[in-house]
């Protein structure tokens, strides 16, 4: 048989049921997102994606937000988590009568602009210029609240992306360590799996309350967890903040 004529059939058969299955899949997410009740309802109320309402469920049950506090959204693209921290500080000004909140909001994608809010996109969160620059906005005010809802680029290889996330999100919490104000919040996203237990370990020690909630929000079929860590311990000198 001929072997280039093989070869070129056996690549003509790889790339068409690659195609086959990306066509799949992007019908399954289209029939999925036009059932998601979510969805339409964030169309409805304006909100940027379905995320708002995993936020909104979160602040509700557990009293994440007053007007006037100082709030930090890391992977905040494309901005619905943004809205609702500027809505529930009152960081746009809309009541007079309430104190005016700030947030700054984070993305290495770029993030259409939301009244309220400071925005650093096209940025890495974990570099020193872009740390450099969320100090520079908070004016010497620590923060009351750290928000992360970032997520790496999906390898396929879930304990892969798993580590990432959790490499991230252990930034995030080095980085609270020194901005986060005492008493203050954080709530981070995670993907169920290895290093969890472990970064859990981390968020003991630092704050008083670490609960894992799951918002109804979330996909049933989603790894994704959050944690919210409430009523930041503080820390009295760095080489604690060296154990992270």
């Amino acid at each position: 048989m001929n072997t280039t004529f093989l070869r070129s059939a056996c690549q003509f058969c790889i790339k068409n049921l690659g195609q086959r299955q990306k066509g799949t899949s992007s019908h399954k997410w289209i029939q999925r997102q036009h059932k998601d009740p979510y969805v339409k309802r964030a169309r409805e109320e304006n909100w940027r994606c379905r995320s708002a309402f995993k936020l909104l469920e979160i602040d509700d049950k557990h009293k994440l937000f007053t007007p006037g506090q100082l709030v930090i959204d890391i992977g905040a693209a494309p901005g619905s988590w943004t809205q609702v921290a500027c809505r529930r500080t009152n960081a746009a000004g809309s009541d007079a009568k309430l104190p005016k909140g700030k947030v700054i909001s984070i993305d290495l994608l770029p993030i259409v602009r939301v009244p309220g809010a400071q925005i650093i996109d096209c940025t890495d969160f974990t570099s020193l210029e872009c740390q450099d620059k969320i100090i520079e906005l908070s004016a010497g005010k620590k923060a009351d609240v750290i928000l992360s809802d970032m997520a790496p680029n999906a390898s396929g290889i879930k304990t892969f992306d798993g580590r990432i996330l959790v490499s991230l999100v252990s930034k995030v919490l080095k980085f609270s360590v020194n901005q986060l104000a005492v008493n203050g919040t954080v709530l981070v996203k995670l993907w169920h799996g290895a290093g969890c237990d472990e970064l859990e370990q981390v968020m003991d020690k630092l704050f008083d309350s670490v609960k894992l909630v799951k918002p109804q929000a979330s996909r049933d079929d989603s790894r994704e967890i959050y944690y919210l860590c409430q009523k930041f311990k503080g820390l009295e000198n760095s080489e604690d903040n060296n154990k992270i």
